[in-house]
Formats: structure tokens, sequence, C-alpha cells
């Protein structure tokens, strides 16, 4: 009875769980499906500012630099100025003799010529005239290797004044060329002076190389004044190539340029022969030393600039009267100092420097150039000029344009090189006017 007692208990204590559990259902009626509570609603995250585009205080000025832009090309008021023929040689037919007279200025370009270089066949002069600088030429009419032509009217007697001109100073270049001039006497009628001068052809044009690092290094020709560039490169024997050397810098620090070296040759080969190097060991123009002629340094406008003259020359037999001028050009900041290597000397009356710091120029005369000391030599004169290669430097770089760079000390700066070639340049002769009598 108390075991029955004791399960009655346990049974209502599980009674209200096992009711929580059951659902009453009536007979008959399909199950239901216990109720899914709700979800929870999500979190709702917080609403992020709007993005504002942001500005500045000061609205920003700098852009890009502007790339180098050519110089435009100037229409430079130019006109070639052709040389008129030199009344230089006069002739008188006497009764039984020729007499020839020739001013030693025998072309009309300022240059006397070498008495011993002008014979009347194969004789020579009889007499000079030193107040009028005139040399005098006699001849029997059947002497001095003349030649006699008959004609219908007259006898003709025909004599050939020989111009050849000798080397002066070692060099190989000429500033006149090899004349024949026809000296012919009609009895009795006029006679006829010519010289047979040759007319070369050419096609002018420039060859501007340029440096590395927006450094571009050139070599023009000018004007007389400096002005403007030359439009033609048409020259004769007497006048004065004038050349500017420059070195567009853009965006370096101010440079000063130098002509370290130059020379002037047959092709455009700065190392074929002949070859004369009028500027060498490092800036020395001794084509002035060394034939007696105008050549110099002018004037720098700028630091950056550098304007020269070179007297007109020709090669001794050399058939082409063209040039070709190759010149290395140097250039270094302002703030350098004029020394040994960067100076721009020339030789009037003595080495003078551009700047006027002479002292630089000391090394100049130490180089292995000869000069001519037999007679002075005027400015302007009938010389052949020549020189050589500078002998601290026997060959010139064969890499267009290159620069040199070098370790930044107290005591040294950075420097840039270049070479630049021009021409071809056609030196043409003057023609000797015929003269009648």
């Amino acid at each position: 009875m108390m075991k029955l007692s004791a399960v009655c208990l346990v049974v209502l204590a599980l009674l209200p769980s096992f009711c929580d559990g059951q659902t009453y259902q009536k007979p008959g009626t399909p199950p239901q499906k216990p109720a899914i509570p709700p979800r929870p609603p999500p979190k709702q995250r917080p609403a992020e500012p709007p993005q504002q585009k942001q500005t500045f205080e000061k609205e920003l000025t700098w852009t890009y630099p502007a790339d180098p832009q050519p110089e435009p090309k100037v229409d430079v008021p130019f006109e070639l100025r052709h040389p008129v023929p030199a009344a230089t040689v006069a002739v008188e037919c006497r009764e039984d003799i020729t007499h020839v007279e020739v001013k030693k200025d025998l072309f009309g370009i300022g240059q006397f010529i070498d008495p011993a270089d002008l014979t009347l066949g194969s004789c020579a002069a009889v007499a000079e005239d030193t107040a009028a600088q005139v040399l005098i030429y006699e001849s029997h009419l059947h002497m001095c290797e003349s030649t006699l032509m008959t004609t219908d009217s007259s006898l003709v007697y025909t004599f050939v004044l020989n111009y050849n001109p000798k080397p002066l100073g070692g060099s190989p270049v000429v500033r006149t060329s090899q004349a024949a001039v026809i000296v012919e006497c009609h009895y009795p009628r006029r006679h006829n002076v010519s010289s047979l001068p040759l007319d070369p052809l050419w096609v002018p044009f420039s060859a501007v190389k340029m440096a590395e690092e927006f450094l571009y290094f050139s070599l023009r020709l000018m004007t007389d004044d400096f002005m403007y560039e030359r439009p033609s490169y048409q020259y004769f024997l007497g006048d004065m190539i004038r050349i500017e050397a420059d070195v567009k810098q853009y965006f370096h620090v101010p440079l000063r340029v130098y002509v370290d070296n130059c020379v002037a040759t047959l092709s455009p080969d700065p190392n074929s022969s002949p070859r004369y190097a009028f500027i060498e060991n490092h800036g020395c123009l001794v084509d002035g030393r060394i034939t007696g002629s105008d050549s110099k340094y002018v004037s720098r406008p700028e630091d950056c600039k550098l304007n020269f003259q070179l007297e007109a020359f020709r090669f001794q037999g050399a058939e082409s009267g063209m040039l070709y001028i190759t010149c290395t050009l140097k250039a270094t900041s302002t703030s350098h100092v004029l020394d040994n290597e960067h100076r721009a000397c020339h030789y009037v009356g003595g080495w003078r420097e551009i700047s006027g710091a002479d002292a630089v120029c000391g090394s100049c005369e130490s180089g292995g150039f000869q000069t001519h000391t037999s007679t002075p030599v005027a400015p302007g004169a009938s010389v052949l000029g020549g020189g050589g290669a500078d002998p601290k430097n026997p060959s010139y770089p064969q890499e267009p344009q290159k620069r040199v760079g070098r370790d930044v000390s107290p005591d040294e700066s950075v420097e840039w090189e270049g070479r630049v070639t021009i021409g071809p340049i056609p030196i043409a002769e003057k023609r000797a006017s015929q003269t009648k009598v």
C-alpha cells in the first residue's frame, strides 16, 4: 500500500510537465505545427556621414615646365656681296719692250703677295716701287717665254704672268690661289689682260649637332655685325668668316661656353688630311700668330655665347674650295674661374684673353706651331696657313656630342663638352679685271 502511494505521488509530480509537452487534439483533425517565434529585428548600423569634395584654401598654380621650343628663323636683311674685279695689272706696249706693273695686292683683298711668287714667264721683277707697293716687269718682245701669233691685221706677242704662292710658316693653308694672267701686245692694236679664274659649284647646307641633357651646342655663321645668322655660306678669299659658338642651357644653371679646339678640313671627318688646327691648346686661336691674319675672338655678348672671326683660306694644292670646320665646345658654370683649360685667347701684338684676364694665356705660346720670321706679315697678307693637331690631343673624339662627367668637389665643377661640325663652306677666288691700253 505504501509502494502504491509512492508511485502515485511521482505520477502527480510529472503530470504538469507532460501536459505542457502535449496538446489535446480532437480525433480526426490533422496535427498542427508548433508556432515559430518571431525573429528579432536586425540591428541597424549607424548612418555614415555623406562624402564631400576636398577643397584647398589656395588655388594650385604649379604646372609642368614647357618643352623647349626651337627659336624661330629670323628674316635677315642680307645680300651676298660679290667682289668687284680688282684692277691690279697695268700693261704698256712700247716699241720693242713690254712694260708690266702689278700691285702687290694682286687680288684686291688686302693681302700683299711675295714678289718671288710672281714672274713674267720665267723673268722676275726688275724693280719695285715701295711707296706705291707696285712690282715692275719689263721684257723684250721675243724674251721671257713670249709667243708670237700673226693675224691679217697685227702681230700679237703673248706673255703670261704666273703666280705660284708658296707656304709660309710651315702651314698647309693658303689665302690666295694660283693664277695666270695673260698679257698680249697687239701692234698697233689694243692690249687684253685677263685672269683665268674657276667658278666652283656648290650646294650649301649646315650641319649642327646637339649635346645631351638639354644642352645644345651650335656653331652659326653670322653677318658682319654678329646680329643675324648669315643666310649664305659663300665666301671669297680675303673675307672674314664670322662664327658664333652657342650653348642653350634651358633648365641648367647659367653656363659659360668656350671653344676648346677647332680644325678645318676638306671633308666632314676632322681626322682627314689635310687639316688645319686654328684653335688649339684649350682655347688658343693660333691662326693670327702663325699666318699674321686678323683672326681673333671678337666679343662675348652673353656668357653662353662666344664670337670669333677667321680669315678665309684655301688648302695649298687642293682643287676643292670647300671647307668643313669642326670645333669642340665646352660649357661650365659661370662661377667657374678662368684657368689654363677655360679661356679664349688670341694673338694681337701679344696673347690677349677676351675678358681681359691675359695671365691665363701664358701657355699659348708653348704650342707646337711654327711662324714665318723672314719678313713681317701684315694683317691680311698673303700667307699659307697650317699648324697641326694639338700635341696633347692628336685625335679628335669620334662620338658626336658627349657629356663629360666629373666628381663635384670644392676645387672642381661639372662641365659639358660637345663637338659641332659646320660646312661645307665654299671659298671662291676673286677675279682680276681686264686692263686695256
